[in-house]
């Protein structure tokens, strides 16, 4: 009896022996130490270093994908043009007025004059809102104030 207590691994902390078995098995182990994760465990018990999260192809992606949008995030983009919140505002829908422009284009077609008369006078009316948007835009941005 005493013999098979002698040959057991008492040590807690030492990595578990890897038998050979027919088909291929998936063990994590840590990239520091080499000693295997505990089940659910988010850290190396010996080492202390963070597991690496195991993401397939496409959840990458999806990811990658969230973190460019995450650039475009409203006050991202507020910060990096510099403008305050209300000359974004007006510059969005000044862009807005000129995706209905293109828009407009795009959706009608013209078969006589009246229609290209029509047409036309509905893209200078987008266009006028769009310049009014972007001008309330340059008129609303604050300046830093040099005053001290």
């Amino acid at each position: 009896m005493s013999e098979v207590i002698r040959d057991a691994q008492h040590d807690f902390w030492r990595p578990p022996v890897v038998q050979q078995s027919a088909g291929p098995v998936m063990v994590e182990v840590c990239d520091g130490c080499g000693t295997e994760f505990m089940v659910g465990a988010r850290f190396c018990h010996v080492c202390g270093s963070a597991r690496q999260a195991q993401v397939s192809a496409a959840t990458s992606n999806w990811m990658r994908a969230l973190e460019i949008l995450g650039r475009f995030e409203f006050q991202n983009v507020r910060r990096w043009l510099g403008l305050s919140m209300a000359s974004l505002v007006a510059f969005f829908v000044g862009l807005g007025c000129l995706l209905a422009v293109v828009a407009v284009g795009v959706v009608y077609s013209v078969q006589n004059l009246a229609d290209f008369q029509a047409l036309q006078s509905y893209r200078m009316q987008w266009l006028l809102a769009a310049v009014a948007a972007f001008v309330a835009g340059i008129l609303l941005k604050k300046t830093p104030d040099n005053r001290q």
